[in-house]
Parts: C-alpha cells; structure tokens; sequence
C-alpha cells in the first residue's frame, strides 16, 4: 500500500496539534512498513527522503493551492491520498479525480469553531472535503456532531494518541507563587481573554502567577487587555516554546489551564496529563476517552475558570490511562485497507 498524505507543519516548525497528529500518522505508518511520503510547504519541511517539500508563495489559501498541483502530479503513483482539514481538499480531490486513488479526509476543526465569523470560502471547502471524499474521519465525537450539525455529514472517530513532550533541563519560574501554564495559539478559539479576566478575579483573594506560551494574531490585544484589568505583573508572555523543553514547562507549573471556547480533541491537555500535571480545561473531544477524574471542567467564562484554578491547585496528582499513537496508526491502516480492498 502506498499513501500520499498532505500537511502543512512538522516539528519543529508547527502551528498545533494537527502537525503533531499528521507527524505521527507518517512516522507511524512507515513505522509498520507502510510505504508513506508526506507533502509539505517547503518552508516547512525537513530533510527526509519521504518527505516533499513544495515552493509556495502568497497567503495560506493559495499555499495549499499550490500544494495540490504536485500532490496531483504525484498521486497516479499512490494507493490512496490523505489530506486534513481544509488545506488539503484541493490537493485530494485533484488526485481523486485525475488520477482515481481513493482520498481519505481526515478533520481536526471546522472553521465555525476557530472564529464567529468564518470565512465562506473556508466552509465550501470544508463542503468539498466531507462530500466528496471516500472516506471522513474526525478526530472526536464532538467534532463528528459538529460535522453532522452543520454539514450534515457522517464521519467515523478515530481520536489522537496521547503526546509525552520532551523535557530538557528543569524550568524555574522564579517565584515562590503558584504557577498557572498555558500553551498554544493565541486565537479567539482558546478563550484567553475569558483566562485573563478570570486570572483576574482569582488574584483578587489569592496569589499566583499566569504563563502564557505560544503567539498568535491575539498577543498584542491580550498584553492590552493584561495591563487594562491591572494584572500585567502577574501575567508572563512566554512567546514560542521549543518542543524539546516544553515538557520541563509542564513539569515545573502547578497547574495547566486551557478554557477554549471550542476544542475538538486537545493535544496540550494530553502533554500536561502525562506530565503529571492538574489540569483546568472546558469540555474537549479528549474529555470523551479520560474519567472525568482526571481534569477540572469549567465552563469558558472568567467565573468559572477563577474557581476551577482554585479547585485544581488542591488536587491529586490526575491517573490516566494513555492512548498510544499506535493505537491511532492502526486504526487508519484499517480505514485504508477498506478502501483500497
């Protein structure tokens, strides 16, 4: 079997946790001896003899257009082609088309969720994606309902695995206060600005400090906002953390808080659980496979999410049984073997 799949970052240089999914499909896959290659911007791939990187100019739209006219020059070599989210539709239904291999589209997000205002162009691909394809994964049940509701479509689950982040030397944040982490982008999707107030209000009686890691169209607004609700002092803008320390980062906070308004699966979530470290998150796709044990849910506004610091700081050490990326490997060899049979 011979897999063409289609992303758009690996580590080191990606945006969440779809480039952490798409890296371990392809070194999962190889792993068994699938015959995998994974097409990639240039600009944002590494050297590797299974991987291709493709020149690409202008915004991420014509990028991904650009991405597709290899991916379908390339596809009459391949079984099947594996795209996600809406980058990668041009790319499968090209080499559906002209060269009649059989497209898997595999969804992390809907664009309805990352913004209140998507853009349609976004949304006919996302059409495009879940009705024309052989095969729609999603990667929890919260997404597949998504999908459902707004589109109308069935897609099988098949989750993430759980990532065990790499740690280099120990993290001091250089305060005797309890520690608040967070990690990711800085979109309207994440809540952050429902973090900070509700930051805010939990120092209003206790101390702490908060660690935002990670960038994003937000980080300006959100330094704004910080020093608007007067708590700037207590709030550190980490920037972008390198993956190979990232888990001294989780380590070394007392707890990790993510409140996102919407989150299909939540990779971090899985990094800080492993990590040994308490968790405060809103209702997530990874809440389907873990015992509600494990994290502190809280509703993505400032009250909640002022209690839920105070409640996880108290908690046990959180106990969960972890996913294998294997597991998730496998799973999609038997989605392509359905295919392709």
């Amino acid at each position: 079997m011979r897999v063409l799949i289609v992303g758009w970052g690996y580590p080191p240089k990606i945006d969440g946790g779809l480039d952490i999914h798409v890296k371990e499909l392809f070194e999962g896959l190889r792993k068994i001896g699938v015959d995998a290659r994974l097409v990639l911007p240039e600009e944002r791939a590494p050297e590797h003899e299974s991987i291709v990187g493709v020149p690409v100019d202008g915004d991420m739209t014509c990028k991904a257009e650009q991405l597709s006219r290899k991916v379908a020059l390339m596809a009459q070599d391949f079984d099947l082609v594996h795209t996600h989210d809406w980058f990668g539709v041009e790319a499968g239904f090209k080499a559906s088309k002209y060269s009649g291999i059989k497209w898997i589209s595999t969804f992390h997000s809907l664009s309805s969720s990352r913004s209140r205002m998507p853009s349609e162009r976004l949304e006919n691909l996302e059409k495009i994606g879940l009705t024309h394809a052989d095969a729609v994964t999603s990667v929890s049940q919260k997404l597949a309902d998504e999908i459902k509701s707004r589109h109308g479509v069935e897609s099988k689950v098949v989750y993430n695995g759980f990532s065990r982040p790499k740690k280099s030397d120990k993290i001091d944040f250089g305060t005797d206060k309890p520690v608040f982490f967070y990690v990711g982008r800085h979109a309207e999707q994440k809540g952050l600005e429902h973090l900070l107030y509700g930051f805010k209000k939990y120092l209003e009686e206790n101390e702490g400090v908060l660690v935002l890691g990670g960038e994003g169209y937000l980080t300006s607004s959100l330094k704004d906002f910080a020093e608007i609700l007067g708590i700037e002092e207590s709030v550190r803008f980490e920037g972008f953390i390198p993956e190979d320390c990232l888990g001294s980062y989780y380590e070394a906070a007392d707890v990790f808080v993510t409140p996102s308004i919407n989150e299909p699966f939540g990779l971090t979530i899985s990094e800080a659980l492993v990590s040994g470290t308490p968790v405060v998150c809103a209702e997530s796709g990874i809440t389907e496979i873990i015992s509600s044990e494990a994290v502190t849910l809280v509703e993505p506004h400032s009250e909640s999410i002022s209690k839920g610091l105070k409640q996880a700081l108290n908690s046990d050490t959180p106990c969960v049984e972890v996913r294998d990326w294997d597991e998730m490997v496998s799973e999609y060899v038997q989605v392509y073997e359905e295919l392709v049979q």
